[in-house]
């Protein structure tokens, strides 16, 4: 539980594994839509973030599933497996993304997200407990994976940059937790007033509306 305030008022930001699962559901969901459309001149156009592609951004979503793929393993089986082997590795998964076509980018987004999403549902309510380390070296419990994944394919569904998701139309809990989280590790006293989605695009380093808002470098 956390609590935030400045321009966006007073708030208290309880964020449970069921909201989690569901955002995440959600995310991919648009991110699988926002993909469905797009050609191979449309994968090629460049993303909201610097030097990346859409091709680049959809390969790093479905290596980000198969990562967290291993700590899913590592909380069901105790075996010790990292998200990477190493930042290389992470940086690999990013190249591959223009080395494929958009039909195997989207069946790599696809099959990733539907694998991740079978090894959360088979988890027990005491693997759900189980320690394990993130790409930042955090040690969290199995039950924050939901929510590392649905800020990767939320925020990243607009970073498409297609026109078809914007931070409007993520859920508004979502938001509120990102916002809630975002600010603390940006050690944030206050915060801008303005509608809700546009100050989660701020805080993100994403494109907004906001004025007078001091410019803050991408996150995530």
């Amino acid at each position: 539980m956390t609590s935030t305030q400045g321009g966006q008022g007073t708030t208290t930001v309880t964020r449970g594994l069921t909201d989690a699962r569901a955002w995440a559901r959600t995310g991919t969901e648009l991110l699988l839509d926002a993909v469905a459309g797009l050609d191979e001149k449309d994968f090629a156009a460049p993303s909201v973030l610097p030097g990346w592609t859409r091709k680049h951004l959809v390969a790093h979503a479905a290596a980000n599933a198969d990562a967290l793929g291993n700590l899913v393993h590592w909380a069901a089986t105790g075996e010790r497996t990292p998200m990477y082997a190493s930042a290389q590795e992470r940086a690999e998964g990013i190249a591959k993304g223009p080395m494929l076509s958009a039909g195997e980018l989207r069946a790599w987004l696809t099959d990733s997200a539907r694998k991740l999403t079978a090894g959360l549902d088979a988890l027990s309510d005491e693997q759900w407990r189980s320690e394990v380390v993130t790409a930042q070296g955090r040690t969290v419990p199995a039950t924050e994976i939901p929510w590392l994944r649905a800020r990767e394919v939320c925020v990243h569904a607009v970073d498409l940059g297609t026109g078809v998701v914007t931070f409007a139309d993520l859920p508004k809990g979502f938001l509120v937790a990102l916002v809630a989280e975002i600010r603390d590790r940006r050690a944030l006293p206050e915060l801008p007033d303005g509608p809700l989605p546009e100050v989660a695009a701020w805080l993100a380093g994403r494109p907004h509306t906001l004025t007078d808002a001091p410019e803050l470098g991408p996150w995530l």
